[in-house]
């Protein structure tokens, strides 16, 4: 399997990620053919090899049309870029072109530039007038020739973030319009991103705990704390380890966080894995030290029918037995896989009860929270630990005595099936049978 492990030890950019892709061998020809595809004009990207704090890196930068125009013009005053009408002509232009290099020439000198993918620019030239809501960028993305991964993961990206905009200014997320977000330059980025990793035929993404800078930075809002509220909201319930580093300046990018959010599988230490190539993607700014994204590549052995889950334990021997099982019972309601109660004896001989929780990482935080307050323990062991599991679904099956739903798990060829216990008693209640009647009805039929 095909992995990828992103290195956020200086914080994520669009930019960066692009540029860190990049570096891991697609091809610029290839990336702007199918970039290509997204009915999207009025701009060009400049993609370059850089040397930072002696470090190879690739440097991805979206540039407008109309700021390639405004920048020559200052330059070269005497050229004239309008026509006869006062209006801008949408020129042709590419890498090799003289306002290109000048543009080049700048920006590799403007430090104030950061690599905060425009959203949160300390040069605010980039704003643009027409500003697109949500539904204006997925109608976009849908019209284009991408292929159906590349959309809707774009989509998701720019869902995730327009929902962190709407709770943070208190709107619907409908009346969210994106200026900066949703200016070109932040549409080349992620849809950049989902073609990268399609050309790179990547199956499963993994990230380090993010690293982010403090202070403040200036934007289309006035001065807003690091992180921006944003990249904060988008923080919360997220399970993303997140690190505050002594350096006066912001690292994680709305755009860095929308696209490590959704595409990432889990956040922590590099997983075992064959490493096959390194990609590096330059951020703007001068942090002090390497500010770049790092992308490993490799490949990992690819095991069916296994995951990753959280083992919680407690023991427990100063509680009112009749309340485990509404504890057991709220335990479910939040989404545990399994719970169970194991007699033990623990010290100066006294009977008690082990409760062991499984879940999945996401849910950890709810079930500690609801051990912690309805019961009397005062500590939770946490492991983590793999199991293999069979493939499962649920049918339903009509019997003479009603529907009745069963759950079929497949391993390789070899299947089970269990009828759904609550659908069984529910029908010998209702017509006062026996349950193992309605049992032998749905084995009788056969599935």
């Amino acid at each position: 399997m095909k992995v990828l492990y992103f290195d956020c030890f200086s914080g994520i950019s669009g930019d960066m990620v692009i540029g860190a892709l990049m570096d891991l061998g697609v091809e610029e020809e290839v990336f702007r053919r199918e970039l290509g595809k997204l009915k999207l004009s009025g701009y060009d990207f400049i993609i370059k090899k850089i040397v930072k704090n002696s470090i190879a890196v690739t440097d991805f930068k979206v540039v407008l049309e109309q700021d390639i125009c405004a920048k020559y013009d200052k330059a070269h005053e005497h050229l004239d870029c309008g026509n006869v009408d006062g209006q801008k002509e949408h020129q042709h232009f590419d890498e090799n072109s003289s306002c290109i290099d000048e543009l080049q020439h700048s920006n590799h000198h403007d430090h104030h530039h950061s690599h905060h993918d425009h959203h949160h620019n300390d040069d605010h030239s980039h704003t643009h007038n027409h500003a697109r809501n949500l539904k204006d960028i997925e109608e976009l993305i849908d019209s284009s020739d991408l292929s159906d991964k590349v959309k809707e993961f774009s989509k998701k990206v720019f869902s995730e973030i327009a929902f962190a905009e709407a709770k943070v200014h208190n709107m619907a997320v409908e009346e969210v319009h994106f200026h900066e977000v949703g200016a070109v330059d932040s549409i080349v980025d992620i849809v950049g991103t989902a073609i990268c990793l399609d050309l790179l035929e990547i199956e499963k993404v993994y990230s380090s705990p993010l690293h982010d800078g403090t202070g403040f930075i200036e934007c289309q809002h006035g001065r807003l704390p690091v992180p921006v509220p944003a990249v904060m909201e988008m923080l919360t319930n997220g399970k993303i380890p997140y690190i505050v580093e002594d350096i006066n300046t912001e690292l994680v990018t709305p755009t860095g966080m929308g696209i490590i959010k959704c595409l990432a599988h889990s956040f922590g230490n590099i997983p075992k894995m064959q490493i096959t190539k390194v990609g590096y993607g330059g951020g703007k700014r001068d942090t002090g030290r390497l500010n770049a994204l790092r992308c490993i590549m490799g490949t990992m052995k690819e095991t069916s029918n296994t995951d990753e889950i959280v083992v919680l334990k407690t023991n427990i021997d100063d509680m009112n037995p009749e309340i485990l099982g509404f504890v057991m019972d709220k335990l479910f309601e939040v989404g545990a896989l399994d719970v169970y109660y194991t007699p033990v004896y623990m010290k100066k001989n006294r009977p008690a009860i082990e409760l062991t929780v499984l879940c999945d990482e996401d849910k950890e935080q709810f079930i500690v929270d609801i051990i912690l307050k309805e019961t009397t323990t005062l500590g939770i062991r946490k492991t983590l630990t793999q199991r293999y599991k069979m493939d499962r679904e649920t049918v339903k099956v009509n019997t003479k005595y009603g529907e009745v739903r069963v759950k079929v798990s497949k391993y390789g060829e070899f299947k089970k099936y269990s009828p759904e216990y609550e659908d069984l008693r529910e029908i010998s209640r209702s017509k006062d049978i026996p349950l193992w009647k309605v049992y032998n009805a749905v084995c009788e039929k056969g599935i």
